[in-house]
């Protein structure tokens, strides 16, 4: 082939090569356009800017010659931090002969009065002296995507009802207020502020009325907050306030301002004026508190002390060495409860319950007791209060009641009490548990009495029928516990169609002298009669006793002078646990 033909063919070879290239440039320019993104290319030695098909829709600018050049586009940016010239005229990169990557966001005005976050992602190339010569990139607007982690970032950061700070910024904030109080730069202070009675607000007039008065407390509150403090939603009542340069003198009159701007004026809902008065616990720091999970625990403990005073109060913290023995003390009998659980050291003495005209035990109620390691007995007194305070209480029931569905499979001929806190009312699995083995042998049901306290019942009528019905149902029969204690209304125990009634014990002491304990439990029998309900006496302590609460009509005695719990139960012969009274 000679060199003229192959001249042609290369120059035939070019030619393809160029349409080629084209082609591949148009395809790519059209799929661009296509997704709405808008690809642009800036000649850096003279900044002339060139656009693509769809430039003008992506950045709302009508005319897109008006940005024709870097310098005329720059003038519409919002950019935090550096921009695309500093990225590229100033990186520090070399470019290989591949280019070299770079990619950045900003906002950009239109000519609507508006801005629209950008992303720019390219490639710059560099000049034969290896400087930036030419970049080449694409435009892709992100306006969604932002507003989507905007909200995010909302969500994290602000209470949805309030618009307050939330409860983890809230304890962000309250741990920059103790750090700068720490390194001596300004004292601060930390209140808790609930608002008193939301669930009687919440009877009243439905949770509706309940989240405005939430939303009009707050709104109140900031108005009082000054610059530079912090105030946000804690929880579902509770309300944080991180107050900056505050000490402890100033401390008192801030919660007294607090609690007026709450109480002197109503709150306007949907429904009507609503009177709403606030509680608050407040800690000055740093001088009560060393992190800010303790300063969270004591502006609580102030609260609880507040809200034990009336409504409408307001607590300092202060110290106090009989609070923190308490304290210790609990966390010392909960960490042995729990230990004892494990070891299964927990209990159960037997308290014979007698027949009132026979003397002979009718059943045994089952009472909890911890065994120490040394083997000596601890009486419910010692743990039980605590366990129910620390919210440990429902793995005692549950541990009892094993025990009780035991001693009742290996005594087949004993009935047992069962006490059952409030709590354990409503443990699905304590429930479940005990209606499996109920299910699985019905003698069992026919033996056990369910024991309910009265301050249960009174409170929690509706959840408890339920419960009743479900384990009357398979065979057992309930008790009220401590009746009179709360003065339950006859006509719950008829809904709650409870078998048995136990006059609390503090209205037997001294009763052969106390007239008005004799008037108190004459009138229970009478009205329990009326109702066909058997009655219990508890903490009987002389024979004068017995002979009076037999008289009355009482069906059974129980108490110290009868019968002493034991940790076993007899295998036949009961009248060996009882004192035997005189008929």
């Amino acid at each position: 082939m000679d060199a003229k033909t192959q001249g042609t063919r290369r120059s035939g070879d070019m030619a393809g090569f160029s349409v080629r290239e084209a082609l591949a440039e148009d395809l790519l320019k059209s799929a661009v356009t296509a997704v709405g993104d808008a690809a642009y290319r800036w000649s850096i030695e003279d900044g002339v800017l060139t656009w693509s098909a769809g430039a003008s829709a992506l950045l709302g600018i009508s005319d897109i010659s008006t940005v024709a050049t870097h310098r005329d586009f720059a003038t519409r940016l919002l950019v935090e931090g550096p921009g695309r010239y500093e990225l590229i005229c100033r990186s520090r990169e070399k470019d290989k002969g591949t280019g070299v990557p770079y990619e950045l966001e900003y906002q950009i005005r239109d000519d609507f009065g508006g801005v629209r976050w950008v992303e720019d992602r390219g490639r710059w190339y560099a000049g034969s002296d290896g400087s930036p010569a030419l970049a080449v990139g694409v435009l892709r607007a992100i306006d969604e995507r932002h507003k989507r982690e905007a909200e995010l970032i909302r969500l994290s950061t602000y209470d949805e009802l309030t618009g307050l700070l939330n409860r983890v910024r809230l304890k962000e904030a309250l741990t920059e207020a103790m750090i700068a109080s720490q390194r001596g730069r300004q004292n601060s202070a930390f209140l808790l502020i609930a608002v008193d009675n939301l669930a009687l607000i919440n009877d009243a007039f439905g949770f509706d009325v309940a989240d405005e008065v939430i939303v009009s407390v707050g709104e109140r509150l900031r108005s009082l907050a000054r610059r530079g403090d912090s105030l946000g939603r804690y929880a579902g009542n509770k309300f944080g306030l991180v107050l900056r340069n505050c000490n402890e003198e100033r401390l008192g009159g801030v919660c007294e301002r607090m609690l007026a701007e709450v109480r002197d004026k109503v709150v306007m809902t949907g429904r009507g004026p609503v009177a709403v008065t606030v509680s608050a616990g407040s800690i000055a720091l740093p001088g009560h508190a060393s992190s800010v999970e303790q300063a969270l625990a004591r502006a609580e403990e102030a609260l609880v002390l507040a809200k034990q005073r009336l409504r409408d109060s307001h607590v300092v913290y202060t110290p106090s060495r009989e609070r923190e023995k308490a304290r210790l003390r609990n966390i010392n009998v909960a960490d042995e409860l729990i230990t004892a659980l494990n070891d299964k050291r927990i209990r159960i003495a037997f308290q014979p319950i007698v027949d009132a005209v026979s003397g002979e035990a009718a059943l045994f109620e089952c009472l909890v007791r911890l065994e120490q390691p040394d083997g000596s007995i601890l009486s419910a007194g010692h743990f039980v209060p605590i366990a129910e305070k620390l919210g440990i209480v429902g793995l005692l029931d549950y541990r009892v009641m094993e025990l009780a569905v035991e001693a009742l499979r290996n005594n087949p001929h004993v009935t047992l009490s069962l006490n059952v806190s409030g709590r354990t009312t409503a443990d699905r699995l304590w429930r479940e548990t005990l209606a499996a083995h109920l299910r699985a042998d019905p003698d069992l049901a026919r033996r056990l009495i369910i024991e309910i306290t009265e301050t249960v019942a009174i409170h929690e009528v509706v959840e408890l029928t339920e419960f009743v019905a479900m384990f009357r149902e398979l065979g057992c029969k309930i008790a009220i516990d401590d009746f009179g204690a709360g003065y339950t209304s006859f006509r719950n125990l008829k809904t709650l169609d409870v078998d048995l009634v136990k006059i609390d014990g503090s209205f037997v002491i001294d009763l052969a002298t106390s007239p008005d304990n004799q008037f108190f439990v004459r009138t229970l029998v009478d009205l329990a009669r009326n109702f066909n309900l058997p009655t219990v006496a508890e903490w009987v302590s002389n024979e004068e006793e017995v002979t009076m609460l037999r008289d009355f009509g009482v069906k059974y005695l129980q108490g110290f002078y009868l019968g002493e719990p034991a940790m076993s139960l007899p295998r036949a012969d009961y009248t060996s646990m009882t004192r035997r009274i005189v008929a």
